[in-house]
């Protein structure tokens, strides 16, 4: 049996989406068919035919990723609340990029029609901040983020355009955000200096990186306008990687998000410090499961992103 004092429900950002995702939980469970079934009166499109069917390229893209993410993983939290009520109290949440706006709906700070609302401006903006300033991102994997911070540096230096650290993932996997020709001088550097490899990644949004300022005044506003309150369950952020306790801390780690480094490692080992030794991940696939294990291997971990897992995870706490 999952001990919920010592249990963090983690969610997952942009990669995690497929076609396909929720098509089985919608028709095993009757509250995630409600809460895809909300999601497009809410929105106004089909936003759930576009996860279930596709096609692929429409669901990749950001204005349609990132609610999707989203409800999905609202639509898993509310399939648990209803099997266990009010023994459902995780000790924390925390989300990876996008992941953290269903964080904190799931501790009660941002009510799922408020959060749906603003993850598809999210998205809107972001995909307009890529058309106003390209980008370009990169994985880089075994160096670690100093020398990674270095790398980038001295690219830009070169280039005078911004190239950051955006993702602090676990150990040896780091993804770097910016602008494409100085991402370019920065893979062979990376190389080199040590890295296993160093792969572009197929987005044209150079999240997390100074090329979201062109937005971050539109997203802020955005943020300011959308009534928060105060978690019921500890929500570690993305940026500081530490709790957010309040709403101005909320309002501001979310306007920050944008253009700042996510510290997924140091997001996990603080939960992990405070007695945290279940992680239950809540989305498509694995991803945070797949990092979870590379930075503490001895964690027990659950990933909930389909009927069949959703019914043997309930089953085993029968």
């Amino acid at each position: 049996m999952v001990d919920w004092s010592k249990t963090a429900f983690v969610f997952p950002g942009q990669g995690s989406q497929e076609v396909g995702m929720g098509a089985d939980l919608v028709k095993t469970f009757p509250e995630a068919e409600a809460t895809f079934a909300l999601a497009d009166k809410v929105l106004g499109f089909a936003l759930s035919q576009l996860c279930f069917s596709g096609p692929a390229e429409v669901l990749n893209d950001t204005l349609n990723t990132q609610p999707a993410l989203y409800v999905m993983g609202i639509a898993l939290l509310q399939v648990l609340d209803a099997a266990f009520q009010d023994k459902l109290r995780p000790a924390f949440v925390a989300g990876h990029s996008l992941g953290e706006f269903t964080a904190l709906t799931a501790a009660g700070a941002l009510s799922f029609t408020d959060g749906l609302r603003l993850v598809r401006e999210r998205g809107r903006l972001m995909n307009l901040a890529s058309q106003r300033t390209p980008g370009a991102m990169a994985a880089v994997l075994g160096l670690e983020a100093d020398a990674i911070r270095a790398i980038c540096a001295e690219a830009s230096a070169q280039t005078g355009q911004p190239l950051v650290l955006a993702n602090d993932n676990c150990p040896g996997q780091l993804v770097i955000s910016g602008d494409k020709a100085t991402l370019d001088l920065a893979l062979p550097l990376a190389m080199e200096r040590g890295a296993k490899r160093a792969v572009p990644l197929v987005v044209s949004v150079a999240s997390h990186s100074p090329l979201m300022q062109s937005i971050a005044a539109e997203f802020r506003q955005a943020v300011e306008s959308t009534p928060f309150a105060a978690p019921a369950i500890a929500v570690i952020g993305n940026v500081s990687a530490a709790p957010l306790q309040t709403v101005n801390e909320i309002r501001a780690e979310l306007s920050a998000q944008l253009t700042s480094t996510v510290r997924w490692t140091e997001t996990v080992q603080l939960m992990l410090a405070r007695g945290v030794d279940t992680f239950v991940e809540l989305g498509p696939k694995d991803v945070l499961t797949g990092l979870l294990r590379r930075i503490e291997r001895s964690a027990q971990h659950f990933t909930l992103n389909s009927s069949e897992s959703v019914t043997a995870f309930l089953a085993s706490e029968a």
